[in-house]
């Protein structure tokens, strides 16, 4: 299945990002990784199918109720594996 990258700015840490994005990978059937970087972005490694991922995108470009995302960029990845949706500290 594909895999991407995931990059996310705006106000994006400490308003429930990556609890929703998880949340969202959930219901989506998505597997990967999200986390914080250090300069105030969310990153995240995702693989699904096209439709989940584009569907996981959208999703990650409103984000939850109080994010104001300026920015998703996307980048495909070679294919990875993953078990589950994690939430990476």
């Amino acid at each position: 299945m594909p895999t991407i990258h995931l990059l996310i700015k705006g106000k994006v840490q400490g308003v429930f990002y990556r609890a929703g994005a998880k949340k969202a990978a959930i219901e989506l059937s998505v597997k990967g990784w999200v986390r914080n970087k250090d300069n105030g972005d969310v990153e995240a490694l995702v693989t699904g199918t096209a439709v989940q991922l584009g569907k996981f995108v959208d999703w990650c470009r409103q984000g939850p109720k109080n994010a104001l995302v300026t920015e998703v960029q996307e980048t495909d990845c070679e294919e990875i594996s993953f078990d589950s949706f994690s939430i990476d500290r």
